[in-house]
């Protein structure tokens, strides 16, 4: 004899909604008094550290550096950057500590403004070192063609060979990386180990130098 299905009961349903919704509600209360907690023990830590408490500042940086590290990396998306951003950041942190004033805010929000300032300065940095870069590599491609517009043929590049050979060590050899070697600036600097002006320094004069011979012969 088949046993009848028993009939959902309201009452079991509005039991188990109300018993979620309790049930949410206690988190909700947990996660405010968490909260809480943590902005109060950010304000503490903030500070000890302005009062040059070393272990303070240690946890704080644990506890805010997550924070400040996503916001890098949401807006300079490259994790380098971001990581070299994240510890300018908590420099300017320990620097600012004793600045910091509750009443105009919380200490998260504190932290994310400065973050997020720190993050788009980069950005504008790295902006205006690429235009810079390009703007450089494009000069030497400039004095590269005037010097090239001096060569005809074997027989000049005969002249520029011995043109190259009157050039001081130091500059024949980053003209040969960079206008044979297709270097740039930062490259012929690295290969030498020399500061990049000096790079510049030296490519200059020496295109300066070969123009000058080229055209006297010429």
């Amino acid at each position: 004899m088949a046993i009848p299905a028993k009939k959902p009961d309201p009452d079991d349903d509005a039991g188990s909604s109300n018993l979620k919704a309790s049930s949410l509600a206690q988190d909700i209360r947990t996660r405010e008094v968490e909260r809480q907690e943590r902005s109060e023990r950010l304000v503490m830590l903030l500070a000890l550290a302005a009062d040059g408490n070393h272990d303070a500042f240690s946890e704080f940086y644990d506890l805010v550096s997550p924070i400040v590290f996503g916001i890098a990396r949401r807006v300079l998306v490259d994790r380098s950057l971001a990581e070299e951003t994240l510890q300018d950041v908590m420099l300017e942190l320990w620097r600012q500590a004793p600045r910091f004033d509750q009443a105009a805010g919380s200490v998260t929000g504190w932290v994310s403004t400065i973050a997020h300032r720190r993050a788009v300065d980069r950005v504008r940095s790295e902006q205006s070192h690429r235009n810079r870069h390009e703007a450089e590599a494009l000069k030497v491609e400039i004095d590269f063609d005037s010097v090239a517009e001096a060569i005809e043929g074997d027989f000049e590049m005969g002249r520029l060979r011995e043109a190259l050979t009157d050039l001081p060590a130091a500059q024949r050899e980053s003209i040969l990386l960079a206008y044979f070697g297709g270097k740039t600036y930062r490259d012929v600097a690295a290969e030498l180990g020399i500061a990049e002006g000096t790079a510049k320094t030296r490519i200059r004069d020496g295109l300066q130098k070969l123009r000058f011979a080229l055209v006297e012969v010429g």
